[in-house]
Parts: structure tokens; sequence; C-alpha cells
């Protein structure tokens, strides 16, 4: 694992929040079973992308992230960050 830089840095925190408002956002789906699904799908997702190290790879899947999870949770607010 090479060195993290400050964009590295940056990024990571931008992950992290992107996260727990995708959590947060959860929320409001009514059903228990698909809300634990969707949490047990978006925690894969991130855990299957965690190990990348490109800056603009890291970049591009955040907002894919983000286009994504707008669809699947209509009512979450994101950053356009």
């Amino acid at each position: 694992m090479q060195q993290l830089t400050l964009k590295h840095f940056v990024l990571q925190q931008r992950v992290l929040n992107l996260y727990r408002q995708v959590i947060r956002g959860s929320r409001s789906i009514p059903d228990p079973i698909a809300r634990k699904e969707t949490i047990a799908w978006i925690r894969a997702e991130f855990e299957r992308n965690k190990y990348i190290e490109d800056v603009n790879l890291i970049e591009d899947k955040l907002a894919s992230g983000r286009r994504e999870l707008k669809q699947i949770l209509p009512s979450l607010t994101l950053p356009l960050r």
C-alpha cells in the first residue's frame, strides 16, 4: 500500500460521509427486511472497493455511487461534490 496523500485523505472523508448519509437515509425504507438488504448491499459495495488507491477511480466511484444511491433512495439529499 502506498503512502496516503492529502487527496487520498480528503477522498477517504468524502467516502465515509457518503456511507454515513446513505445509512441514515436507509432509515426511510419502511420495510425492515428491505432496509437490512439495502444496508447489506451498501456495505458490500463499499467493502468491495475499499482497496482502490487510484484517485481518479475513487472519484469516479463516488460519483457513480451517488447516482445509484439517489435512484434507490430518492429522499436522500447528497452533496454535489
